[in-house]
């Protein structure tokens, strides 16, 4: 069963780089996990909010630009934020990439602060 991106995640990928919100769109077709879309462009008083309260560790993130989206797992309609449906999720986007020629970082690959549902465009292709 391919899932798609309900309207409410396809508002929070107002602002998002073109080349990203592409490979969401890709990336939900091919996912066996359904996902939504929590967050996409994101203002810098919500970001300093999110330092504030340990949620990040950085006031330079790749949202400020439209460079990143975060998703959560959908498990019958439910938000569920277990590890393993997000290595399958990163899945699906990493070959939505391979098949767009788009440079794309999870946060789940991170060597420290692991981020699961975080997901930007490469910097060095897409500073």
């Amino acid at each position: 069963m391919a899932f798609r991106l309900s309207e409410r995640s396809l508002r929070r990928l107002a602002g998002v780089h073109p080349r990203l919100a592409a490979l969401a769109h890709e990336a939900i077709a091919l996912s066996p996990v359904d996902f939504m879309i929590t967050e996409g462009l994101r203002m810098p008083q919500r970001q300093a909010a999110l330092v504030r309260a340990g949620a990040s560790r950085t006031r330079r993130s790749r949202h400020l630009t439209g460079h990143a989206i975060d998703v959560a797992a959908l498990v019958d309609g439910q938000v569920r934020w277990d590890w393993p449906l997000y290595p399958r999720i990163a899945a699906a986007f990493k070959a939505a990439a391979v098949r767009q020629g788009t440079a794309i970082v999870w946060g789940g690959d991170w060597p420290t602060l692991r981020d699961g549902p975080h997901f930007e465009l490469d910097r060095k292709v897409f500073p």
